[in-house]
């Protein structure tokens, strides 16, 4: 095994990326990207009304995009010392925005592990695959609130594969987080799929067994009450 941590998916944040779609929201972002801002430094440097200024700060803030901070800029603490500023700067951590989810960072943390892994226990890279990608799953699904939300996390976007049969519980993937490494390198990735799957079902109890299904226009994997 890799000594590193497996790596979590990144939050597909196509809502914090359609925030940025406002022109003064664009603008106010790239000035808090610069440096630490408050809500006059904001209006002052971009012309526009303080209130309009607080509105679109506070909305980058609630999409992810900035974080807040209070300074009293006057040096000065204790009584008369008046009241902190709020101060805005872009936040620190990455943005991933696709559509439909992809999360290419995750498979490129496996394939890097699998192929320390590979040297350092002399294993074929592909056995090292499966043992990162496994233990990917493991951690991921230890967070998560059931299988579905685990699937969900990692973009595979799971539903109904039997929606005319209620009782069914078997689950059909419907994107794959990992589509044009797929394409190209099917058999690899195809069965990196799977062992990040079956991950994900041990790790939250889950008595299904992910088995290996191709289909067009989704993930190779599905989620079977028992294996066919």
């Amino acid at each position: 095994m890799s000594t590193s941590s497996p790596l979590a998916p990144t939050p597909n944040r196509a809502g914090a990326i359609a925030a940025l779609v406002d022109p003064q929201r664009r603008d106010l972002y790239r000035l808090a990207a610069e440096r630490a801002v408050s809500r006059d430094d904001a209006a002052d440097a971009l012309g526009i009304p303080r209130s309009t200024a607080a509105l679109n700060l506070d909305r980058l803030v609630d999409a992810g995009l900035l974080t807040v901070s209070y300074v009293r800029r006057s040096g000065r603490s204790g009584p008369g010392a008046g009241r902190p500023a709020k101060l805005y700067r872009a936040a620190a951590a990455e943005l991933a925005a696709t559509i439909p989810e992809r999360h290419y960072e995750l498979v490129g943390d496996l394939l890097a592990g699998a192929a320390e892994q590979a040297d350092a226990a002399g294993i074929p890279v592909r056995d090292a695959l499966a043992s990162e990608a496994f233990a990917a799953g493991a951690a991921i699904g230890a967070d998560a609130d059931g299988l579905e939300a685990a699937l969900a996390a990692c973009g595979y976007a799971p539903a109904d594969a039997h929606p005319e049969r209620p009782a069914s519980r078997d689950l059909v993937l419907e994107n794959c987080p990992f589509h044009a490494l797929a394409t190209r390198h099917t058999a690899l990735i195809c069965g990196a799929n799977l062992e990040l799957v079956k991950g994900l079902a041990v790790a939250t109890g889950d008595e299904r067994t992910p088995v290996l299904a191709p289909a067009a226009g989704r993930c190779c994997v599905e989620i079977r009450t028992r294996s066919t």
